[in-house]
């Protein structure tokens, strides 16, 4: 089975896709496809699979059988174009590290640094901050934030590499019932300008 003809609206596209782990079979022939403008939520039980499938997405794993394609591409020739929060944002809430300097971490993975880059990247990791509503806290050290808050700038962080596709793996797990609320809320704006893949249970 073959994907089928990308589309410019066809952002991600799975085909027949299987993968197993020595004798279980962890995803069975999965076929779907995310368009720009789309939030699309992936359901599941823990241990359904839905890391699995987020993995062969992001182009850590490679499918047994079938095709994933993003923006029409082996998914690591599409990596600058995606962004990624994980599941596991927890982290020394005693470690001295400032949200801007969480989110400017975004920006110096996967590239060499210039000294010339530095005022874009301060730049972006404003822009960010700003569209999460977490600007104000940029001083304020990460583990003095609320766990929606945190969650907002590890989104920012990867808002800076631009993505054109989100992907947030449980991205409520550590947030209370009113946080997850105003975090749902958030997603809807985002995605006027990102579409995004939800990962949840």
């Amino acid at each position: 089975m073959k994907p089928t003809q990308n589309t410019a609206n066809t952002l991600l596209e799975l085909t027949g896709v299987s993968r197993r782990f020595g004798g279980l079979l962890a995803l069975h022939d999965v076929t779907f496809t995310v368009t720009r403008g789309q939030v699309t939520t992936i359901i599941g039980p823990n241990g359904g699979g839905k890391t699995t499938l987020l993995k062969l997405i992001l182009g850590i794993l490679k499918p047994d059988r079938g095709y994933v394609r993003v923006f029409g591409k082996e998914p690591r020739e599409s990596a600058g174009r995606i962004g990624y929060v994980p599941q596991d944002t927890s982290l020394n809430r005693d470690f001295p590290i400032t949200v801007f300097d969480v989110v400017l971490m975004g920006k110096l993975g996967g590239r060499r640094r210039r000294r010339a880059d530095s005022k874009r990247d301060r730049e972006v990791v404003e822009e960010s901050l700003t569209r999460v509503d977490m600007w104000k806290y940029r001083k304020s050290r990460i583990g003095e934030l609320s766990g929606g808050q945190r969650q907002r700038v590890f989104i920012a962080r990867a808002l800076t590499s631009e993505p054109e596709i989100l992907f947030l793996d449980e991205p409520t797990a550590s947030v209370d019932v009113e946080g997850q609320s105003t975090l749902y809320h958030f997603f809807n704006e985002l995605n006027k300008t990102v579409t995004i893949v939800v990962v949840s249970h």
